[in-house]
């Protein structure tokens, strides 16, 4: 299979939050692997571009990450690194107070990096910053599908709100989904969703689809202390077979009917974004 023909495949899935601490990044490591361990090639990016968590929750060392390829001493494919079950991850960097806020020429640079890589993978899942800031909706914007990560807080709730609101209506986004995590049971998961669809239907012109919640269980906290994937760690509790089944409901999303959100459109797309920010591109 030449190189052309694999990328096309590719399916690039944005994991956000409208805030902090909801754990949107134990989503994006646990559905990566769970997407891995269910035969799929993937390729996880940390998109935290100043305060890289995806390495540390796993526990891994990394020589280089995004800061070394933004700064010309590497390539992309340079810096991936193994994570479980077979994804393999771009780590971003953490504390380098440049990377989160990079000039145009670095954005571009960074994002056609992306062209260069020569892997072969059916998955592209970008753990992007929390909040709104705009690598976090350039990003959002390029990707075929975005989930939304929230969890039964005020807070949480309003802010996940607030990121897709601004999505829809200064972007155009017309579909999201919508992750409940650390919930007790699976009602409060719906009544969760009930809360965000409500005022979604109410204020804005997008559909916001259901993908399951994650319970908080002891597994989950025991696998972060450890520094792993529950769902690697500890398979048969509760939240691993939670994290499959958003990953089959991940695998049954539609595949695209134009060319979206395949990696080497994906590439295109970001560099158009970044120009409709008012940047310019060389």
């Amino acid at each position: 299979m030449d190189q052309a023909s694999s990328l096309t495949r590719v399916k690039v899935i944005a994991v956000a939050s409208g805030k902090g601490g909801v754990g949107k990044t134990s989503v994006s490591v646990n559905l990566a692997a769970s997407l891995a361990s269910a035969g799929n090639r993937v390729l996880l990016m940390d998109a935290d571009l100043g305060l890289a968590n995806v390495d540390v929750l796993l526990g891994l060392e990394t020589r280089h990450n995004l800061s070394h390829v933004v700064s010309g001493q590497v390539e992309l494919e340079d810096i991936l690194i193994d994570g479980p079950g077979g994804v393999q991850i771009i780590p971003a960097s953490s504390g380098v107070k440049g990377m989160a806020a990079l000039s145009a020429a670095e954005q571009v640079g960074l994002i056609r990096s992306f062209s260069e890589l020569t892997g072969d993978w059916d998955y592209l899942i970008i753990d992007t910053a929390a909040g709104i800031a705009d690598n976090v909706l350039t990003f959002a914007r390029a990707a075929r599908e975005v989930l939304v990560v929230a969890c039964d807080e005020p807070s949480s709730i309003t802010d996940a709100y607030a990121l897709i609101k601004v999505l829809n209506r200064d972007f155009g986004l017309h579909r999201v989904h919508m992750v409940a995590n650390m919930i007790a049971s699976a009602a409060q998961g719906q009544e969760l969703y009930g809360k965000l669809l409500r005022v979604c239907e109410r204020y804005l012109d997008l559909t916001v689809a259901y993908m399951g919640g994650i319970p908080s269980d002891d597994a989950q906290r025991r696998a972060v202390q450890q520094q792993q994937a529950v769902t690697t760690l500890y398979p048969g509790s509760p939240s691993a077979r939670a994290f499959r089944e958003l990953a089959k409901r991940v695998d049954r999303l539609p595949a695209p009917t134009r060319a979206e959100g395949h990696l080497e459109f994906f590439v295109e797309r970001l560099i158009q974004y970044s120009g409709e920010a008012g940047e310019v591109l060389s």
